[in-house]
């Protein structure tokens, strides 16, 4: 079992390094492109695009985690990352309070978060959950100007499964140094239920009042959430924060063969389903096809378009054949590997592009359209059906 000490931040432990170690790098031009528990599975640092400097910041972080170093190792670490890459215009440059500014924030937002994910899974060990079954808020007496709601939530002690951690599992903003540990049961005099209002949302944040925008999560949580869910739970902004990392390996990242039956299946049976399945990214030769960068343009399969394809082409018509949901396993592949022509633009305005692709006896015919869009760039699936050679 996990032993769950209470320690401090510059001290590494197991589960906190091996969070880290999990992570992929991507590239993003916002602090928000990525939300929530997407954090727990990708390495950001705002406004970073080019992979080797977001490969070299991560193994600066990763260093300080693993060996306890602080602040002042990472900050020479970081120019040295600076002055390898000729890095400039960064966010912070060019004022010594702006730049110190800048290096604590990137190395305190990983390293904090990392150590709460690393308490998370120490806390939710089963053998320990059997034992200490309450989680309760401390907060921290190192803040020289706490905030009233973290004060008020100092002592609050509930069941490990109760709604209020999903979102106030410490920390909960920049900064923040408070902490969750574990309890038999609730001490005589510390609070069993939240404040009222606990729950309610700041509109200016978008998170519950006393939580900084984009805290409002359980650093942890999400590690088995596959990258594929996060992007169409809109974790995950899309384009520019799908980095080079995800695109070099996209298969591994988002299981691209995976769930794609179960997805058809669902849209068949739900009328009111509407949501993409994305598969990966538009191949380089589509760009060539086209005349134009397609980099970045996400390939999705819509609902509508399985609906539609089952009310035209659903029977058996001459050498036509029915397509079963498992037939669009590969639907990745037509555009990869199949015969690509231009069909020009549609009544939407958008260019429409005629895909062949040969599996077997079987012909496979598809319509894909290229959607432009400001941040839902896509090549998506319009039509398909299948014939028998």
């Amino acid at each position: 079992m996990a032993r769950p000490v209470d320690i401090g931040f510059d001290t590494p432990f197991a589960e906190q390094v091996e969070f880290f170690r999990r992570k992929k790098t991507l590239s993003t031009a916002r602090w928000d492109d990525i939300k929530h528990g997407a954090h727990d599975r990708s390495f950001i640092v705002a406004g970073v695009m080019k992979g080797d400097i977001l490969n070299g910041l991560q193994d600066a972080v990763a260093k300080a985690i693993n060996q306890g170093s602080g602040l002042d190792t990472f900050k020479k670490d970081f120019w040295n990352i600076v002055e390898k890459h000729g890095w400039h215009g960064w966010t912070g440059e060019g004022t010594t309070a702006g730049e110190a500014w800048r290096i604590k924030t990137i190395f305190e937002t990983n390293l904090r978060p990392s150590y709460a994910a690393g308490r998370y899974a120490q806390l939710t060990d089963p053998d320990l959950l059997s034992r200490r079954p309450y989680w309760q808020y401390v907060h921290s007496e190192s803040v020289l100007h706490p905030r009233p709601e973290h004060l008020a939530w100092n002592g609050l002690t509930l069941p490990h499964d109760h709604p209020f951690w999903q979102t106030h599992f410490a920390p909960n903003g920049w900064g923040g140094c408070c902490r969750i540990i574990a309890v038999r049961k609730p001490a005589e005099g510390n609070p069993t239920s939240p404040p009222d209002g606990w729950d309610a949302i700041n509109p200016k944040t978008g998170a519950p009042i006393g939580i900084d925008k984009g805290w409002a999560y359980t650093p942890g949580a999400s590690t088995d959430v596959s990258m594929r869910q996060m992007v169409q739970d809109k974790l995950v902004t899309y384009p520019p924060a799908i980095g080079e990392a995800l695109s070099r390996d996209v298969s591994r990242w988002i299981s691209a063969n995976a769930d794609v039956t179960d997805f058809v299946k669902q849209a068949l049976a739900d009328k009111s389903f509407k949501q993409d399945l994305w598969l990966g990214f538009a191949p380089e030769k589509i760009s060539e096809v086209v005349g134009k960068n397609l980099s970045g343009y996400l390939v999705l399969v819509p609902a509508d378009a399985v609906k539609h394809v089952e009310k035209q082409h659903g029977e058996e018509v001459r050498k036509q054949i029915a397509p079963q949901p498992e037939d669009y396993v590969d639907a990745a592949k037509w555009l990869s590997d199949g015969q690509i022509v231009s069909e020009g633009l549609a009544a939407s305005g958008h260019e429409r592009l005629k895909v062949k692709w040969l599996s077997g006896a079987r012909e496979y015919q598809s319509i894909w359209e290229i959607r432009p869009g400001k941040r839902n760039r896509s090549l998506s699936l319009v039509s398909m059906w299948i014939k028998q050679r």
